[in-house]
C-alpha cells in the first residue's frame, strides 16, 4: 500500500472494495486532461497515507464496466470505498486539499489539520 496502484474490472472487487483500509480510485482517460492534473496530486496522497489508505487509477478506456456499474458519466471521478461500501464521490478537478478532506474524513480523522 501506499504506492499508487492501476486496478482493472478484472481486480477492482479484490484491490478496492475488499481492501482492509479505506481506498480510492480515481477513474481516468490518457486524453483527459483534467485527469492528468489531479493524477499528481493522487499519487503524493498515495505515499503521504502509506498503509492507512489505498490509492489506485483506472483507465476507463481499457476498463467500461466498473465506471458503468458505478454510474459514472464524467471523468476524473474519483471513487472512495470503505467496509466495502461506496462511501464518496468527487467528479471534476479539484483541488488536493478536497481530495484529502474526503480521505480523512474515511480514515476518522476529519478534524486534522490539512497540510
Amino acid at each position: 500500500m501506499g504506492e499508487l496502484i492501476q486496478v482493472t474490472d478484472g481486480n477492482f472487487d479484490d484491490e478496492i472494495v475488499r481492501s482492509e483500509v479505506p481506498s480510492m480510485v480515481d477513474l481516468w482517460a490518457p486524453w483527459c486532461a483534467p485527469c492528468r492534473m489531479i493524477g499528481p496530486w493522487i499519487e503524493e496522497l498515495a505515499r503521504k497515507y502509506d498503509g492507512k489508505f489505498k490509492a489506485a487509477k483506472m483507465n476507463v478506456d481499457e476498463n467500461p464496466h466498473t465506471p458503468n456499474k458505478y454510474g459514472v458519466r464524467a471523468i476524473p471521478t474519483v471513487l472512495f470505498f470503505k467496509d466495502g461500501s461506496l462511501e464518496d464521490t468527487i467528479i471534476g478537478a479539484i483541488g488536493k486539499a478536497s481530495i484529502e478532506k474526503v480521505m480523512l474524513k474515511l480514515m476518522g480523522q476529519e478534524d486534522i489539520s490539512i497540510g
